[in-house]
């Protein structure tokens, strides 16, 4: 049996922080400063980012999935990452969408521009 072909994808997943506790909100602003711009790197965990209004988020990921499911698998499966870890965090979310982008076909792509 042939192994499906794998891309690496760098996804995005933004999202709005939606009823958050108190105890949250305090955690989250003590945090404000690890989770701001700088940080902003794509990793397999996913890296946080959000600003000190608390309105929006957005979660960066290195997903491996099969080429053939393309970028709509690797968009889904960085939102249930991110769907994940906000629900173990208690951290109250809505509007969750992702973008992905296949690294494997960009390198192809760069050639011929």
């Amino acid at each position: 049996m042939e192994m499906a072909t794998q891309h690496t994808y760098r996804v995005i997943v933004r999202g709005k922080w939606d009823q958050l506790t108190q105890e949250a909100r305090a955690t989250l602003l003590a945090e404000v400063e690890e989770h701001g711009l700088t940080q902003m790197q794509f990793t397999a965990e996913g890296s946080l980012t959000y600003d000190a209004a608390l309105h929006a988020f957005s979660y960066r990921y290195v997903i491996v999935s099969d080429a053939e499911y393309g970028e709509e698998m690797a968009a889904a499966l960085g939102e249930e990452k991110a769907e994940e870890t906000l629900r173990a965090a208690g951290l109250g979310h809505r509007e969750l969408r992702s973008t992905a982008t296949d690294m494997d076909t960009m390198k192809i792509n760069r050639k011929g521009r």
